[in-house]
């Protein structure tokens, strides 16, 4: 009874897992697959084999100038948030998990961040008083803000792996605490590090609401903003439409495939204190 109880929930579990992953992959083999039709075919919407293949749909995106502008400004911008990210995220929660109960009124702070939604209309105001409105600066400051408190959490469970007589022994025999810190800490977190910046990378590629509120200066567009200003040029013709989009995607999407096993290491290699 209990081994076909089992094999039952497997199946249903799997199933689920079936259809989840349907959901997912179904818009996008559609996207992927109107991106070589026609005008007329992929404005049909169809998940259908195109009855010719056009290619040129690609060859035509991938001449236009603020194409390759985007990607340049999204790479900045995705980067730049990944270092400041991961360094003041590892910063403190180094400091936060060896401090203990001195630094939990901060720790919380961090999580609430987590829970609590982004206010966007005091933040462009403040933006506009500090003069960052509409720059590069603003927008990587406020992506790395919002990705601290996911940083933090996941590297402060991941430190409690790592015992603190390891710190004890390295300031015993001379070293600094900057030495400690990036020499021997950084190192060890590595795993964890990773899955940060897959995880922070993907969603500062994907957003478009930030620099749709941020920045009004076409110049400084990321990739995304470029798809909502070529759909309203190229209206007419969504096999070109959906060309640019799976050129946007497919960056992010293939550094996820690639190296998602880092994700899984990541989130579970400090679920257990050792």
């Amino acid at each position: 009874m209990i081994g076909t109880r089992a094999r039952a929930t497997m199946w249903i579990v799997q199933i689920a897992a079936i259809l989840i992953a349907a959901i997912v992959i179904i818009p996008f083999l559609m996207i992927l697959l109107n991106s070589f039709k026609g005008i007329r075919e992929a404005a049909l919407f169809r998940l259908s084999l195109p009855t010719e293949w056009v290619f040129s749909n690609y060859v035509k995106v991938l001449s236009t100038s603020h194409i390759a502008r985007g990607f340049a400004n999204s790479l900045f911008i995705c980067g730049s948030v990944v270092v400041l990210g991961n360094l003041f995220g590892a910063m403190a929660a180094f400091l936060i998990q060896r401090r203990g109960g001195r630094l939990k009124l901060l720790y919380t702070t961090f999580i609430l961040g987590l829970i609590l939604p982004v206010s966007i209309i005091p933040t462009i105001k403040l933006m506009m008083q500090l003069g960052i409105h509409n720059t590069y600066l603003g927008i990587i400051l406020f992506y790395t803000a919002t990705a601290l408190p996911f940083t933090v959490f996941l590297l402060t469970g991941f430190l409690k792996s790592i015992p603190r007589e390891m710190d004890e022994a390295a300031l015993v025999e001379g070293s600094s605490f900057f030495r400690l810190f990036f020499q021997i800490i950084m190192p060890l977190i590595s795993p964890a590090l990773i899955t940060v910046t897959i995880v922070v990378t993907v969603n500062t590629w994907n957003d478009f609401f930030a620099p749709f509120y941020l920045i009004s200066d076409s110049r400084k567009w990321t990739i995304i903003l470029q798809i909502f200003s070529f759909m309203s040029q190229y209206q007419t013709n969504w096999g070109l439409v959906f060309a640019f989009m799976v050129i946007v995607v497919s960056p992010v999407l293939i550094i996820y495939l690639v190296l998602q096993k880092h994700i899984l290491a990541g989130l579970t290699a400090g679920s257990v204190k050792g």
